[in-house]
């Protein structure tokens, strides 16, 4: 990951004059590990570009035709850093039966003294059977999971379809919507300097209207915030703590000295019930840590900060049920 940071998207505050990266000059970023259910651990990161404005602004300058410039500039970054086909190659090339999967490999490095169009045919050869192997949508009986059958629409829910097809980005100056090109309809789209370098599949989007945006900041908050203990962990941990801790004899103990009794037995439980992969423990015993971030941060203990600030300032209105 932080060679990802540093390489592909060239964050450097040390380095002001460092060229941007792949996606531009980055101003923060901030990332959380998790792992998924086989144990792998994979990371969700969200980052600030520099000059980024947020999607209303970007509505409001492409309506009306009002900036024809900052509309062509837009497309034109959009075009070259997200593609949707997948780069011209004999089939032979792209299926050999003795060549390893393209993921299996490590990118394409220049050799000493290589000419540029014999690197860059090699490039290409290899960027082709990545989008190949990894890009294209093979249609399966999960694409049409919601179809009801009958005389209704056999549509992939993924929206990928062959004739799904446009050569150009549209945009519509009323609205303020664009509508990205797509050079192929089975193509999911990717950047291709990341792919190179990733070797892994991915479905990059242009988030351009606020309903969007909210949707994919409230699926990137939730994942950065939920909990590693599942429920129905926690829900048997508190039963075997409940079970140990035996019926409550107020000769012996008093409720407060209960209280704090069941409290230490609860945590003790949880995390002895607590599930943690290989990959998690590598992870924390080389300190790896479990998140990224440009900035120091201080955790905000928001059960707190909200019963202070209704403390000092209180609102019925908050607490009125509608």
């Amino acid at each position: 990951i932080r060679t990802f940071i540093r390489t592909l998207l060239a964050y450097d505050p040390d380095n002001p004059d460092k060229p941007p990266g792949v996606l531009g000059r980055l101003n923060a970023y901030y990332g959380c590990v998790e792992a998924q259910g086989r144990g792998s651990l994979h990371c969700h990161m969200l980052i600030w570009l520099e000059g980024g404005l947020n999607p209303n602004e970007i509505r409001d300058r492409i309506m009306g035709g009002a900036d024809e410039d900052f509309t062509n500039r837009l497309i034109r970054y959009l075009d070259d850093t997200i593609a949707t086909d997948i780069p011209v190659l004999h089939e032979r090339d792209r299926t050999e039966p003795s060549a390893p999967h393209p993921c299996h490999l490590r990118h394409v490095r220049r050799l000493p003294d290589e000419e540029d169009a014999l690197y860059n045919s090699r490039l290409k050869k290899d960027l082709s059977r990545l989008a190949y192997r990894t890009q294209l949508h093979i249609h399966s009986h999960t694409c049409y999971k919601y179809w009801k059958g009958g005389n209704s629409p056999k549509t992939c829910r993924f929206e990928l379809d062959e004739g799904n097809i446009r050569e150009k980005t549209i945009v519509d100056t009323s609205t303020g919507e664009l509508t990205l090109r797509q050079q192929n309809g089975l193509v999911n789209p990717y950047n291709p300097t990341l792919l190179s370098a990733l070797r892994c599949n991915m479905d990059i989007k242009f988030i351009g209207s606020g309903t969007s945006a909210k949707a994919i900041l409230y699926y990137i908050t939730d994942y950065i915030t939920k909990s590693q203990l599942k429920a129905h962990v926690a829900f048997s941990a508190l039963d075997v703590a409940m079970k140990r801790i035996g019926a409550y004899r107020p000769e012996e103990s008093s409720i407060v000295d209960r209280g704090k009794q069941l409290l230490n037995r609860c945590a003790y439980a949880m995390l002895s019930h607590q599930e943690l992969s290989a990959q998690q423990v590598a992870s924390f015993l080389m300190d790896y840590g479990d998140y990224y971030t440009s900035h120091r941060f201080k955790p905000l203990q928001w059960t707190h900060f909200e019963r202070f600030i209704d403390d000092q300032y209180h609102s019925s209105e908050c607490y009125t049920s509608s």
